[in-house]
């Protein structure tokens, strides 16, 4: 992301409740985890892999000290050729059970198959957290599955993939301290910025 959007993104955060509404999500994912310990699994849909929250979860576990933020990637066509953080298929949804989270993110449709297992692993006792637009009709599936969902509508002030950002920059935040004599908002815009131009890791 360049300067010039990254300037933009401030004065969204200034002028809107995004910045709260993602903290506020970005707080459920990361007490979850932490409470239960059980781990967190992420998952797109059939069209879409979010890889670089992925990544940047990651990279948010190491710098914070909390490695329950890092997530497992479940990938619809995972094969088992693949390496092992990448050949982790839609069954370990099916195994996962009460003490672990399940983040899905859906862009486009999630699919008949990637909603029964949200629902079953929903019932098995998992923390259910999704990002999506909401506005398609699989979608508010989701959403009633979920226990936290975060609505991105398409067109809207922020798109999904900086939300992702947002979202994966607060994760860790409030567990690392505030170094003195520094802005608090000051810190938090500098650290976005750093997220938004950085790439993602060379494992993913």
């Amino acid at each position: 992301m360049d300067a010039v959007r990254v300037a933009l993104l401030r004065e969204v955060l200034a002028g809107t409740e995004w910045l709260g509404a993602t903290r506020g999500f970005a707080g459920a994912l990361r007490g979850s985890v932490v409470s239960h310990g059980g781990g967190l699994l992420l998952v797109g849909t059939r069209e879409y892999e979010p890889w670089h929250l992925a990544a940047h979860l990651a990279d948010e576990a190491a710098w914070s000290g909390t490695p329950e933020l890092a997530p497992t990637l479940v990938r619809h066509a995972a094969r088992p050729a693949d390496p092992a953080h990448l050949a982790v298929g839609l069954g370990r949804i099916e195994a996962a059970r009460r003490g672990e989270t399940l983040l899905v993110v859906a862009p486009d449709e999630p699919g008949s198959r990637l909603l029964e297992r949200v629902h079953d692993a929903r019932r098995a006792g998992v923390t259910v957290l999704a990002l999506g637009s909401g506005q398609r009709e699989r979608e508010r599936e989701l959403s009633v599955m979920a226990h936290e969902f975060l609505a991105v509508p398409e067109g809207g002030e922020l798109d999904l993939d900086t939300v992702q950002h947002l979202v994966s920059a607060a994760a860790g935040e409030n567990i690392r301290p505030t170094p003195r004599g520094r802005s608090r908002l000051r810190d938090r815009v500098s650290r976005l910025a750093d997220h938004l131009t950085a790439p993602p890791p060379a494992r993913w």
